[in-house]
């Protein structure tokens, strides 16, 4: 059993030799946000660039005794500029990574998936819990509970993509990806599982890459060695899975929170499939939860460059 948050800490211990990301901050209005922004500089991850009205982020500063020295503030008249001008930073190359404030996140995202204004790639967007379960040995992946409602198989190829490749930045030295449905069958009643199907076949013929892919897996058959055992389960990812691909954002919802609240777990929020990674925190973070979500996204910018330095030579 792993003690709470050791893997958070760990993934902040690897951070330590990495350089600040330069970070566009939409909306820090209120006090967990801008907090979290200063925070997370004085602590080397993130660079922060405050988008927001400058009145209400140097009220909070002053009122909560925030210091906000040397951090440069993008002055906006409401959170909608604020969300335009954090991306506008992105695409002025200004920002390797885009972090949400006290705005709702529809709104932050609306700008992030504009076609001609935001920051879309050739990937599907998708988003990441990186869930610190203190019960289970390693941090696990939970994937998509925040912004596919209810994806196609084509889209899943991405989701699942996406989740991998975080799962290289963060440096797991195997990636067991277990695709959940009800059941560890294909019944052609049940979609899920004839997607969970397909989806490994796809992987079998290398059209998803760099992760042994099983499923339909029950959520304990993906989790429980004892569980695969009982059911005889023959699978190098059955009971040792570090990646969960949900079969749609209710079910990684209730997943997600599920763990959350029955378990004790924390959950790092991401988003992937965009030119920089998106930082997503919630009033209800812990602090060592924000911290752990920006450096999840330092290690996915330190991924990128390392990709694009192999590119060159």
């Amino acid at each position: 059993m792993a003690g709470r948050h050791e893997k958070y800490w760990r993934l902040l211990d690897m951070c330590n030799n990495l350089p600040p990301i330069p970070t566009a901050v939409a909306h820090p209005c209120d006090n967990s946000s801008l907090e979290c922004a200063a925070g997370a500089a004085k602590m080397g991850l993130i660079a922060p660039i405050l988008a927001g009205p400058r009145a209400r982020i140097e009220a909070v500063a002053e009122e909560y005794r925030i210091d906000l020295s040397g951090l440069p503030i993008e002055d906006t008249a409401h959170s909608r500029e604020s969300a335009e001008r954090a991306v506008a930073l992105v695409r002025e190359g200004k920002a390797e990574a885009l972090m949400k404030g006290s705005l709702h996140t529809d709104e932050l995202m609306g700008e992030v998936v504009k076609r001609d204004s935001g920051l879309r790639t050739a990937r599907r967007v998708s988003h990441c819990f990186i869930m610190d379960v203190p019960t289970y040995s390693e941090a696990l992946i939970v994937t998509d509970a925040a912004v596919n409602i209810a994806p196609t198989l084509e889209e899943k190829v991405d989701i699942i993509q996406n989740a991998i490749d975080l799962a290289h930045a963060l440096r797991f030295p195997e990636v067991r990806v277990a695709i959940l449905s009800a059941m560890e069958t294909v019944n052609p009643k049940v979609p899920s599982t004839v997607e969970a199907a397909a989806l490994c076949k796809m992987a079998d013929r290398g059209q998803i890459t760099g992760a042994i892919v099983d499923g339909p897996l029950a959520l304990d058959n993906a989790i429980s060695l004892e569980s695969v055992a009982i059911k005889k389960i023959d699978s190098p990812v059955a009971g040792r899975a570090n990646v969960l691909v949900v079969p749609d954002l209710e079910a990684g919802n209730m997943l997600a929170k599920s763990l959350s609240f029955l378990a004790g777990a924390d959950a790092a929020g991401i988003v992937l499939g965009t030119r920089v990674p998106v930082i997503l925190t919630s009033r209800a973070d812990s602090p060592i939860t924000r911290y752990a979500s920006c450096a999840v996204a330092v290690m996915v910018a330190e991924a990128r460059r390392a990709s694009s330095r192999k590119a060159v030579i």
